[in-house]
């Protein structure tokens, strides 16, 4: 009874679109402040949130998210953009696939999809608009593709999982990999037949196309060696078990800083400073939730709300594949309204021990969790990343939203494959 009030109490601040930081924080309390005497009291609840994210993994996030802002000012998504395209340019569809693949790459950068939707869609839409390509097809495109920011290591998500789950951080990184290659073919897929049926301006590509290899390719491929290097130091040092994420979280910050100031030059010295400040400005929010999130989970094992969704799933469940049915549902719904870092760090351990009984595996489940839930950045309303690329086309959000639908359905089949085969997401584990 107690779990289902504090979950009425949390979506109904929600609905009442409370922050869901505060949400959060006042459903935990809820118990205390309607009995005295109970054992969750809000000293307990401070301690849980202080002991919850003092924790070496977690240092991982900011320092990814510092990366990630200082190689996105640094132009790093231009030249990666250049690699792609003058080796796919030229097929039909291939501009918009290349826009794809950048937004796979710089999500192994960025870790965040909204950050990934803005150093990409600043670029690549003008630039697909100056093609003749639709401005609602370019920022629809780019919106679904940033999306792949939080399943293609590394991901913030995945780091707020392994916290409250106890997972190995390094094998969900290696885990999405696959799942975050797979949705890409898909949109490409989906992108190629989109520009066959509707065609494209062949002339303007194929001069736009002339223009890029007259720089030739080993200088494009030069010009964009250091960039294509990023997620090798990063995910190769993780895997090869030389750094944990954590130290590769480093890592990526000093090689951001390095590549960025001596050998691009696309940033300036006293800039770091301004980074170092956004950076915590950036973080701090997110750190807010993050330890709300840790007290709310303790909150939940108290009122033993993991056995009882186990006990109301197993009555009402018969087997796993109707599970991972309601789940994927579940989730895009929730995805729709809830960001996808708070919703893994409540939905992770509330989930987790019946679907272990089910037999899936927890590192499976972060991903099926995350790759699901980043649906929520195109989905209206509360995309976040069709508000980051509206303003760039001077368009309404809920427009963009309107048009994604396609690429949404065609993100979707892909997901299925990723929920109902576990080769996918567990092979390189």
């Amino acid at each position: 009874m107690m779990t289902l009030f504090v979950f009425g109490v949390f979506f109904v601040l929600l609905a009442l679109s409370v922050p869901i930081c505060f949400a959060m924080g006042f459903a935990t309390i809820t118990p205390t402040l309607m009995d005295p005497n109970f054992m969750a009291d809000l000293q307990f609840v401070v301690r849980s949130m202080i002991k919850g994210v003092d924790s070496t993994p977690i240092l991982a996030i900011p320092l990814f998210m510092l990366s990630g802002a200082i190689m996105a000012t640094g132009g790093l998504s231009k030249k990666l953009f250049d690699v792609f395209a003058v080796f796919i340019g030229k097929i039909p569809g291939g501009m918009p696939c290349a826009v794809v693949v950048t937004c796979l790459f710089y999500g192994a950068i960025s870790g965040s999809g909204p950050a990934t939707c803005a150093a990409v869609g600043t670029m690549c839409i003008p630039f697909l608009m100056n093609l003749g390509y639709e401005k609602l097809f370019s920022a629809s495109l780019v919106a679904t593709a940033a999306g792949l920011g939080v399943i293609i290591p590394p991901s913030i998500p995945y780091i707020a999982y392994a916290m409250v789950t106890d997972t190995s951080v390094g094998n969900l990184f290696i885990a999405g990999i696959i799942p975050g290659c797979l949705i890409a073919a898909a949109l490409m897929i989906y992108t190629v037949a989109y520009c066959r049926i509707k065609g494209e301006d062949r002339a303007r590509i194929e001069k736009n196309y002339r223009e890029l290899r007259k720089k030739g390719v080993f200088h494009v491929l030069k010009d964009g060696f250091w960039a294509l290097l990023t997620p090798v130091i990063i995910l190769g040092g993780i895997y090869s078990g030389i750094v944990t994420p954590t130290e590769a979280a480093c890592v990526s910050v000093f090689y951001s800083i390095f590549v960025c100031l001596f050998i691009y030059k696309s940033i300036r010295a006293k800039d770091l400073i301004g980074f170092f400040r956004s950076g915590v400005k950036s973080y701090g929010p997110l750190a807010a939730m993050m330890a709300l999130a840790q007290g709310f989970v303790k909150l939940m094992v108290i009122i033993d709300a993991p056995i009882a969704i186990s006990e109301f799933l197993s009555g009402t469940v018969g087997n796993k594949v109707v599970f991972l049915l309601i789940l994927n549902i579940i989730l895009f719904i929730m995805g729709m309204v809830i960001d996808v870092g708070p919703a893994v760090m409540i939905l992770g351990p509330m989930l987790l021990p019946f679907a272990v009984s089910l037999g899936i595996d927890p590192v499976h489940l972060g991903i099926i969790l995350t790759c699901n839930l980043a649906v929520g950045f195109v989905t209206p309303p509360f995309g976040m990343n069709l508000f980051v690329a509206a303003p760039i086309i001077h368009e309404d959000a809920m427009v963009i939203g309107k048009k994604a639908l396609p690429l949404i359905g065609t993100y979707c089949i892909a997901l299925l494959m990723i929920t109902f085969i576990p080769a996918l997401s567990m092979a390189l584990v």
